[in-house]
C-alpha cells in the first residue's frame, strides 16, 4: 500500500469528491471524468469499470447516477486506495483485484467502461505503478472483447483513449457490438481531436456515428493564468458531475445536444 506521506488529496468536481492519489505514482486527470460522464448508467443499475485506479471513474458514474459501480484493478495499491476513496466519499464501490485477461467473473453488467493505457511503446516510466497504468500491454481490442464479454445483452460500453488508437479499437470490435458512436473531444477549434469516447451496445444493430467533436476550451489559444475559458458543457462535467447528452441519441438530433449545453 501507498505510504500516507506519498499520497496527496485532490477535489473531482469542483471538490464533491476528495480523491486520495499517489504523489509521484499515476494521477488521473480530465480523462476519468469525461469518461464517466459518457456512461448512460441509472439509479440502481450495476457497472463494472475495468482498470480503476483510484476509483475517480467509478465514483464520478456513482455521484451522478446512483449507479452501483464495481472496479477491476490489478495494482493493489490502487485497488486499496479506490476502496478507501469510495469510503471517505460516501459512496458504494466494490473493487475487484484481478488482470483484466483473467477474470473470472460469472454475472454480467448493465454497461461496462474503461480508460485503457494510452501508449503502445515509448520509455518506461521510473514508477512501475505509473509505467503499468499508461503503457499498453494487452492490445485495445483485447479490452473490448473482454468488456463485450461481461456487459448484459442491451448494454453498452464505452471507452476514452487516444485518437490514433481508433483503427484497433474498431477492428476488434467483436459482432456482438454494434451501434457505435465516437465523440472526438477536441482542445480547441483549431486543434484536431486528441482524445475519442467511443460506445458500443451489445446487440445494437445502427450504423457507426462519428460525432461532430465537442470543444473544450473557447479561442485559439490559452489567454494566461487564471483565466477559465473551459466550454460551457465540459465545464459542468468537470465541475458540477453532469452527463454527456445521449451519444445514441445525438445521431438523429440536432447538434446542440453534445456541442452546447444550457448556460
Amino acid at each position: 500500500m501507498f505510504d500516507e506521506s506519498h499520497l496527496t488529496e485532490d477535489g473531482f468536481l469542483d471538490g464533491r469528491l476528495r480523491i486520495l492519489q499517489p504523489r509521484d505514482g499515476y494521477r488521473a486527470a480530465t480523462d476519468p471524468v469525461f469518461l464517466a460522464a459518457a456512461v448512460p448508467a441509472k439509479q440502481g443499475e450495476r457497472v463494472l469499470e475495468l482498470g480503476c485506479g483510484a476509483g475517480v471513474a467509478s465514483l464520478c458514474v456513482a455521484y451522478r447516477t446512483g449507479a452501483l459501480p464495481t472496479g477491476v484493478e490489478v495494482q493493489h495499491p490502487y485497488a486499496d486506495l479506490a476502496r478507501r476513496n469510495a469510503a471517505r466519499n460516501g459512496l458504494p464501490l466494490t473493487v475487484i483485484e484481478a488482470d483484466i485477461e483473467a477474470l473470472s467473473l460469472a454475472e454480467t453488467y448493465d454497461h461496462v467502461f474503461a480508460n485503457p493505457p494510452y501508449y503502445a511503446g515509448g520509455t518506461p516510466s521510473a514508477d512501475a505503478g505509473r509505467d503499468m497504468a499508461l503503457r499498453e500491454r494487452m492490445h485495445i481490442g483485447r479490452w473490448i472483447a473482454v468488456m463485450a464479454r461481461r456487459v448484459r445483452p442491451g448494454g453498452t460500453i464505452t471507452l476514452i483513449f487516444g485518437a490514433d488508437r481508433l483503427p484497433n479499437a474498431l477492428i476488434g470490435m467483436p459482432p456482438s457490438l454494434g451501434s457505435t458512436v465516437v465523440l472526438p473531444l477536441a482542445a480547441r477549434i483549431d486543434r484536431a481531436p486528441k482524445r475519442l469516447i467511443l460506445q458500443a451496445r451489445k446487440g445494437g444493430r445502427a450504423a457507426f456515428c462519428l460525432l461532430p467533436p465537442v470543444i473544450l476550451h473557447a479561442g485559439t489559444a490559452h489567454e494566461g493564468d487564471g483565466v477559465d475559458d473551459t466550454m460551457p458543457l465540459p465545464r459542468s462535467i468537470l465541475r458540477h458531475g453532469s452527463g454527456f447528452p445521449p451519444l445514441e441519441l445525438a445521431k438523429t438530433g440536432p447538434r446542440k445536444k453534445i456541442t452546447e449545453i444550457d448556460r
